[in-house]
């Protein structure tokens, strides 16, 4: 007899298990040394992934798009406070632009990761030059409102959302893992370096000549972006087992997440700093109206003195992360952000406003470049793009909540009053973060490992859930500390995809444990062991050493057949 562990998840209710018969019992076979991938020597420049062709290719392209999504955000801001001058429907522009990649940041990385990410890539440039070729027909036609301005906004988001997890994914492609922090900062300079030319550049053109004009560049260089990656020569290599299933896929990436604490930690506190430091951006063009004599110029000027602190921070974060550490980065970058807001809402001129931008730059460049470097290093490459999803996906939904309320507070009170909540709430709200996660800063290896064989049967694909059991002879009098082994096991597991999983305790035999792991079917059974990595070979060993018996663990996979009802 045995009974179920109270942390069960899965019970598989009127099914029964049949044996395969053609698979005899197996054991685990001894595992393979598993292949580094981390660089020895250490990059100390964070330019050295420009010396990479086509790295340095890719970023000219990303650069031009962060272009682009900066010069529509701006026109399509001006363009707002042009046809209304209610706070609530400016900031709604901040929202529609971040609110898609929140909603479908999930379904894009699944399929960056299940699909060609050059062509997928290529797409998304496309599609945001076809959206900002339809803001400039509805411009030309007069048929420009508020409610139609949202739309196409969010429809350019759509874009966003499905461009960014593919170059998240493709960047550790590109470059060593010592290199990967510097070619992160590399994009956040480009981020930022967009801020200041993008304002700029539409600034000028709104100044000139009208909206019309911005949104018919932002078409033309997302054209040329899209052609210029063309000239990358990835080679997409199919899975043997063939494409994931959509739905699959992301509950696969929600597991991972879900069961990863340094991931958890990384979301709670991006989420927190871009929920109240979007509150200045969303409002920023009434911020720039208010001071005296300020205008489209001003509001351009303030947004590149933010790109500009944020560049500047860039070129010092990797001697900044040798002697601070990243907790008490992202801590100091949250009560810097807080007073530049508080700065820039109280400025009595433009100086000391750009001034406090400038300030908030440095403070979101360190939080994001710090907390985007420890979720890169927290995903093995098959999830990379889900999870970078997921990490794009609480920067907009927090940015679009947070530009909704902090528009709705400046609405009921003023600009300057909102924003002063906004700085002392974020503050404290990082404060209880870091109190509560701790240290989230230890590293698995997620270096690809094929020490543990996959198994041979006769299956068809989609067969059914398939139930592996392993099973383990401990010294009882060791047992709670087993258990506390195989709750890291059951995280493991559940990465790895698998549906479910259950600890059983046999009452019969003191020392008996039988685990249980229940896949989706075969094809994702096998799929799990294409996931294996260094730290799971590393788990494996320990759980091996609570195992007395003279044989290894045994394991069976059987079939779960469906039992109507009766």
């Amino acid at each position: 007899m045995c009974i179920l562990k109270p942390d069960a998840i899965m019970n598989g209710d009127n099914k029964s298990a049949e044996r395969l018969s053609s698979m005899p019992p197996q054991t685990e076979t001894p595992p393979e040394a598993p292949a580094s991938s981390r660089v020895s020597n250490a990059s100390n420049s964070v330019l050295d992934p420009l010396k990479r062709p086509v790295f340095r290719m890719l970023w000219i392209t990303w650069l031009i798009a962060n272009v682009c999504m900066w010069m529509n955000d701006v026109a399509a801001a001006w363009q707002m406070t042009s046809l209304t001058s209610t706070p609530i429907w400016v900031a709604l522009v901040q929202t529609a632009s971040t609110l898609p990649v929140f909603l479908l940041g999930l379904p894009s990385g699944a399929l960056a990761d299940i699909l060609d990410r050059r062509r997928y890539f290529i797409t998304t440039q496309f599609w945001i030059a076809g959206v900002a070729s339809l803001l400039c027909v509805a411009i030309a036609s007069g048929l420009m409102t508020p409610p139609l301005l949202l739309a196409l906004t969010f429809a350019n988001g759509i874009g966003l959302a499905m461009r960014w997890p593919v170059f998240a994914a493709i960047v550790p492609e590109l470059v060593p893992r010592a290199q990967l922090p510097h070619a992160l900062a590399l994009n956040g300079i480009s981020m930022n370096a967009s801020r200041i030319i993008g304002p700029l550049v539409a600034g000028a053109i709104i100044a000139a000549a009208g909206s019309f004009y911005v949104f018919l560049l932002n078409a033309s260089l997302s054209v040329v972006a899209g052609f210029t990656i063309m000239r990358w020569k990835r080679e997409h290599v199919p899975s043997p087992l063939g494409r994931e299933k959509l739905l699959s896929a992301m509950r696969v990436g929600v597991q991972f997440v879900g069961q990863s604490p340094r991931l958890k930690s990384v979301l709670l506190r991006i989420s927190i700093f871009f929920f109240h430091s979007t509150g200045l951006l969303a409002l920023l063009p009434l911020v720039a109206k208010g001071i005296e004599g300020g205008g489209a110029g001003t509001y351009t000027l303030l947004l590149a003195s933010m790109g500009a602190g944020a560049i500047t921070a860039a070129l010092f974060l990797p001697r900044l992360r040798q002697i601070i550490p990243s907790d008490r980065v992202i801590l100091m970058g949250a009560v810097l952000q807080s007073l530049a807001m508080a700065g820039v809402a109280f400025a009595p001129n433009v100086y000391t406003a750009v001034f406090g931008m400038f300030c908030g730059g440095i403070a979101w460049i360190s939080s994001a470049n710090t907390l985007s470097v420890a979720a890169q290093l927290g995903l093995p490459d098959w999830v990379r793009a889900r999870g970078m999803s997921m990490y794009q996906m609480a920067i907009m939904g927090a940015s679009a909540s947070g530009a909704a309320l902090w528009g709705q507070v400046a609405t009921l009170t003023s600009v300057q009053t909102s924003l002063a909540i906004a700085a002392c709430t974020g503050v404290l709200a990082m404060l209880a973060a870091y109190r509560a996660m701790g240290d989230r800063s230890i590293e698995e290896d997620f270096t690809p490992s094929r020490a543990i064989r996959a198994p041979q049967a006769e299956l068809p694909r989609d067969s059914g859930r398939v139930l592996v059991t392993i099973e383990y002879l401990i010294d009882p009098a060791r047992a709670d500390e087993f258990l506390a082994l195989m709750q890291e096991s059951r995280r493991s597991r559940l990465r790895q995809g698998a549906l479910g999983w259950e600890l059983l305790r046999d009452i019969a035999v003191p020392g008996r444990y039988v685990e249980q792991v229940i896949d989706e079917s075969w094809t994702e059974h096998l799929r799990r062991f294409d996931r294996v990595t260094a730290a799971d070979v590393a788990l494996r060993e320990r759980k091996m050493a609570f195992h007395l018996a003279d044989q290894p663990p045994v394991v069976t996979r059987c079939l779960i057949e469906p039992v109507g009802r009766s």
